[in-house]
């Protein structure tokens, strides 16, 4: 049985790829300094996020709290 917390690590982690693809696109069509800034922060708040979310499935995998089996993608 998996545990709740891990499943909102994953759906973190999944949230923070998905930042990183608007800031993506953003990138390419934006038409002004002021959307590439949004952007920029868009960006690095993901990585930010992103960092802390891998540090904590480590945390649990050292606990034993992740299933070994777990084949969620390592971004």
């Amino acid at each position: 049985m998996d545990r709740p917390c891990n499943d909102s690590i994953r759906k973190t982690l999944a949230l923070t790829g998905q930042m990183l693809e608007i800031a993506d696109e953003g990138d390419r069509h934006r038409e002004d300094a002021g959307c590439g800034i949004l952007y920029g922060v868009l960006r690095d708040a993901a990585y930010k996020i992103r960092l802390l979310a891998e540090q904590e499935r480590e945390a649990h995998r050292r606990k034993g709290w992740w299933a070994a089996c777990d084949t969620t993608k390592e971004e």
